[in-house]
């Protein structure tokens, strides 16, 4: 085994100047201190080749495996820029497979974490019954993988170890191995215990400090077929956040609508913790949902990896146009239930509220009551829609799809300014703002200044005394009249002295 070691840092070339800058995540509720720049693996002289930030189809998968706790979630996040998995000291974190791109060694390959793999049993029934979900789950990865790596920890191979090992005999061709956290050297001596296994090839890396990662990433690319890949059409997907209490459904509405069984579901509460993200295709429309960990009250999440878990979830709505909320029909909503969906208005997104196990629920009357619910929750609210559901038997699921189809259709409808200006025109005829010699103003003219998510800029003579209940009129107006009935959407005002009749004579 070669002593040669490299310390391999990440390089930025991302600003337009082409200035090397270095982009450091500093979100404290997420940072390891690893310094996440741009690809690692990219050597000298093959750079441009492909663009990290395109996405590109019929990429190989590459699989990361190994026993808890190896590392696998801290190489996976090198390799993508960004702390995507979730890392903790604690064994047994990662537990749904978490798919991404990654640019390794200057190529495109779909990268995957897996949970740690146990075959032994502890004996305590909910954490026997989630190893065996993961083991089924990393199971499936294995026999789809078109490289496999193995991630060990520099110390005596231990039983676990040697288990997995045997296991994956059967996968040996597309097999490459990795001992993990042996920065600086250390450790290397004890990789040499893995020799006996037979591995055609053995590398020592630290995946938290970058050594010999460069190494890694050609071994990963070396064999692969590249010949299909191709740059993907330009991204129209409509992105969904399914959100939610723990064990409301969304791993199992997830996997219904992707037609896999990526999300592990089980009865216990807390089940997933990454996102994890699908993709299914409706109407010809092209879906991209992400399964979040269920959001609970702040007073119970106790865990470091619970709390993180939520942090991901919430960052998940910055993806997304819409947010499925998910609301068990038999056991209603909770204040921080409120506090998620009022962040995902606060961004424009859409919102529907998804009534799941629905099939458990009997009565038009039930359903008239969870509406009453809702809006006596949501009181501002009225406009979402609430779509009953069964995510195990699948009633109601084309109702909630349609009206995400009418959602998005929304979020992206652009109103030229001059049909504003006059539906301002009549709008202000109607009912015209007050005017006494202190509080009178006048609106100029009106423009919509963007979509996903729908924004409006009204321009008037007096900003400041424009009142919120005459803004509330022109809101109202505005989802009656111009079709944005079921969305939020933002209205700004702003001082100008110029009509619109003005701005638009030659």
């Amino acid at each position: 085994m070669s002593k040669n070691r490299r310390i391999d840092t990440y390089r930025d070339d991302r600003n337009e100047t082409g200035d090397a800058d270095t982009v450091v995540h500093t979100d404290t509720a997420t940072d390891t201190g690893i310094r996440m720049e741009t690809d690692p693996t990219t050597p000298e002289g093959s750079e441009g080749a492909f663009d990290y930030r395109k996405k590109y189809e019929n990429t190989p998968l590459v699989v990361i495996a190994g026993r808890p706790n190896v590392g696998k979630s801290t190489l996976f996040n090198r390799f993508l820029r960004e702390r995507r998995a979730i890392t903790d000291p604690t064994p047994g974190v990662t537990r749904d497979p978490i798919e991404a791109q990654a640019i390794i060694n200057g190529l495109p390959v779909r990268l995957m974490d897996t949970g740690g793999f146990k075959l032994t049993r502890s004996g305590d029934k909910n954490d026997d019954m989630m190893d065996e979900l993961v083991v089924e789950k990393t199971q499936d990865a294995l026999r789809r993988a078109d490289k496999i790596l193995l991630l060990l920890e520099a110390s005596a191979p231990t039983a676990e170890d040697e288990e997995f090992i045997r296991f994956l005999r059967p996968y040996w061709d597309k097999l490459i191995t990795a001992v993990n956290k042996t920065e600086g050297g250390r450790g290397e001596a004890e990789a040499y215990n893995y020799l006996s296994f037979g591995f055609p090839s053995l590398l020592c890396i630290s995946a938290e400090h970058g050594d010999n990662i460069t190494s890694l990433a050609e071994e990963i690319t070396k064999g692969l077929d590249f010949s299909r890949v191709c740059e993907a059409p330009a991204d129209t997907a409509i992105r969904i956040a399914l959100i939610g209490k723990p064990n409301t459904g969304k791993s199992t509405l997830s996997n219904y609508l992707t037609k896999t069984s990526a999300s592990i579901v089980s009865d216990i509460a807390g089940t997933t913790r990454d996102v994890v993200e699908g993709e299914f295709f409706y109407k010809g429309r092209q879906f991209i949902i992400q399964d979040t960990a269920g959001i609970r009250r702040k007073t119970k999440v106790k865990e470091d990896i619970e709390y993180y878990s939520v942090v991901r979830a919430m960052k998940s709505l910055e993806n997304a146009d819409i947010v499925f909320h998910l609301i068990d029909a038999e056991e209603g909503l909770t204040e921080q239930d409120k506090k998620i969906i009022v962040q995902a208005t606060k961004r424009g997104l859409g919102v529907i509220f998804v009534l799941n196990k629905w099939d458990l629920v009997k009565g038009e009357k039930k359903f008239r009551d969870a509406e009453q619910y809702i809006k006596i929750m949501f009181g501002k609210m009225e406009y979402a829609p609430i779509v009953p559901v069964s995510a195990q038997k699948g009633s109601g699921i084309p109702d909630l799809l349609n009206t995400a189809l009418e959602l998005f259709d929304q979020l992206t409808k652009k109103v030229e300014t001059s049909a504003l200006n006059l539906a301002l025109k009549d709008w202000l005829e109607a009912v015209p703002p007050p005017h006494g010699q202190r509080n009178s103003f006048t609106l100029k003219y009106m423009l919509q200044t963007s979509v996903r998510p729908v924004e409006f800029l009204i321009f008037a003579n007096k900003p400041d005394l424009v009142s919120e209940s005459y803004l509330r009129y022109i809101s109202n107006r505005i989802r009656k009249d111009l079709g944005f009935t079921s969305i939020p959407f933002i209205v700004r005002v702003k001082g100008s002295r110029v009509k619109w009749e003005e701005r638009v004579k030659p």
